[in-house]
């Protein structure tokens, strides 16, 4: 029998996309962490476990002695929805496959994987269940199945799903292989789960295959939060669970109440964090029960921090594919979960929730506190060409009615074995495909772009933008949170550095911004041309007058104080 005291276990973080669950930094999933803590639960010390995330192998061949070494060797990752990432890039089938050849000990592979795999990364795609040339493969969870095959001496597990009082024990124990994230601590958001599983059937959503949903408590959460906190981590987010409304109820009705220990709770124990989101909330929820709705939304608004989004799931507003895919609600009832969050949730930070205005002269220069934002999935069973129609019209309701939504996301389906898109695969998808590429690049134009600019209007201050990579003469950044704007900055600047910018411009999915508060005393000729009001000759003026005492002095007609503040400016002597 190998005692786990002796064992030396090597994780690979490979990253997850779920529809319900994000971990490609600057996320960390929950999936390492509660391996851990299941590790350490079966006697394996912390000093026996090494962590690496897949891009930290792919920069450094070394750590790959790790990989080749351990006594057990655990890859994690899959992709269930596809997606675009610039933090770090998902682990390819070959890389996986490479991480086996390598290991010389046992292998487990495990996480969202486990339900398929296709050639690539990406959408409009059919997956296939593959063991990837591993030993063992979790059928079911893998922190579960990492417990028992340690505790069976590497021999074999069941394939069991572990339950929220392995949970309460996992979840806090496993805190610590944060700090061997590249990310942690400044840039890293650790990705919290509530619950999982879901209480309905659409037919593409990998979610289900959970089973019905099964809710920690708060107690517990807010202890994984006090562990993550006692490590450095700052920024959290409460996404994994198909709907946050439902946290601490039957499965569809909201308690408001458990809604209030949870976040008050995590507040406590992580008084200095930086960020605190959220990710799916269901619409039909709030069209079910919409005062307890209500209730529910003010008291995440009131603890969260600005530029939260609700992931809202219409998938398609076009009724021949909700009703062929049991999707839940219909664009006119999506449209009044819209208008709820935005009533309750909308105000922006620096103002009084009860009148504040969110648009206009006289809304505070921060993002909103909590928007939604829309999911709209194409390659489902009854697609056709009014489809697209269907999903253009809601949008420009939306836009019409004067209202926000902080992200539209659109992709095409990936259909997984145990889900009804497995009968009708990628078909769809690909039929459309050239027709899904005009729509989407319409939707960017004529929707993103303007809303953007309603959300974020010049002169919107984004506090603590990280800085990523340069591209174009610009440096490109986001902060850390739910779906975060992608900020250009003039300029070459150090990366991994944090800037607060002003916005001064936007295009369909991204934003450039300037420094803020902008010195018009020390500011370089890109930032001050890329000013609303300031051209190249202007800004020429302005450099050649410098210095100045004050902003009036510049004596130009855009309007500055926006962007700059008087007691930023360095002294004219």
């Amino acid at each position: 029998m190998i005692d786990p005291a002796d064992l030396a276990v090597t994780i690979v973080d490979g990253y997850v996309d779920e529809p319900a669950h994000f971990g490609v930094p600057p996320y960390v999933s929950t999936y390492p962490r509660f391996t851990a803590g299941a590790l350490v639960d079966a006697g394996v010390p912390e000093s026996g476990i090494d962590y690496h995330t897949i891009d930290e192998l792919r920069d450094d061949r070394s750590k790959w002695r790790d990989v080749a070494d351990a006594d057990l060797l655990i890859y994690l990752g899959g992709m269930t929805v596809p997606g675009k990432y610039v933090g770090g890039t998902p682990a390819e089938p070959d890389e996986v496959r490479e991480l086996a050849w390598t290991a010389d000990g046992t292998t487990l592979m495990g996480g969202p994987v486990r339900f398929g795999v296709g050639e690539e990364n990406a959408g409009a795609q059919e997956m296939e269940r593959k063991d990837l040339d591993y030993d063992f493969v979790a059928k079911g969870d893998v922190e579960a199945a990492a417990h028992d095959l340690v505790a069976s001496g590497l021999e074999g597990f069941g394939n069991r799903m572990r339950d929220n009082a392995d949970l309460d024990r996992w979840a806090a124990l496993g805190a610590f292989v944060v700090e061997d994230h590249p990310n942690h601590p400044d840039y890293l958001i650790a990705e919290l789960e509530t619950s999982r599983g879901c209480a309905y059937r659409c037919s593409f959503c990998t979610e289900p295959l959970y089973g019905d949903p099964g809710f920690r408590s708060a107690e517990s959460v807010v202890r994984e939060v006090e562990a993550l906190y006692d490590r450095g981590v700052r920024h959290f987010r409460l996404g994994r669970q198909a709907d946050i409304l439902a946290f601490g109820g039957d499965g569809e009705a909201p308690n408001p109440d458990a809604l209030r220990r949870l976040y008050a709770g995590i507040r406590e124990v992580a008084p200095d964090l930086g960020t605190l989101h959220l990710d799916n909330m269901n619409p039909v929820t709030i069209v079910d029960y919409p005062e307890k709705s209500r209730e529910a939304i003010r008291i995440i608004a009131e603890h969260n921090t600005a530029g939260d989004t609700a992931a809202f799931g219409l998938e398609s507003a076009d009724p021949v594919v909700q009703e062929e895919n049991n999707l839940l609600v219909t664009a006119e009832e999506c449209l009044e979960a819209v208008r709820v969050v935005n009533e309750e949730a909308g105000w922006r930070p620096g103002d009084d929730p009860a009148d504040a205005p969110t648009t206009g002269d006289g809304a505070a220069n921060r993002l909103p506190k909590l928007l939604p934002g829309i999911n709209l999935v194409h390659g489902l069973a009854g697609e056709r060409e009014e489809t697209f129609a269907h999903n253009k019209r809601f949008l420009q309701r939306v836009y019409d009615e004067g209202l926000m939504l902080r992200r539209i996301n659109i992709r095409q389906v990936m259909a997984f074995a145990g889900t009804e898109m497995s009968d009708t695969g990628a078909e769809v998808a690909h039929d459309h495909k050239k027709q899904f590429k005009r729509y989407k690049r319409e939707v960017r134009e004529e929707i993103d772009q303007p809303m953007l600019r309603r959300v974020a209007p010049p002169g919107t201050v984004l506090p603590d933008v990280h800085l990523e990579y340069h591209e174009g003469g610009k440096t490109f950044g986001r902060q850390l949170g739910t779906y975060p704007l992608l900020v250009a900055v003039p300029g070459e600047r150090e990366l991994g550095a944090t800037m607060d910018v002003a916005l001064v411009d936007y295009g369909y999915r991204s934003v450039t911004g300037v420094p803020h508060p902008l010195d018009p005393n020390t500011a370089s000729m890109d930032e001050l041309t890329a000013l609303p009001g300031v051209g190249r000759s202007t800004a020429g003026d302005i450099v050649v007058n410098r210095p100045y005492a004050s902003l009036g002095e510049v004596g130009v007609d855009a309007d500055l104080s926006r962007f700059a503040a008087v007691d930023s400016m360095e002294s004219a002597d």
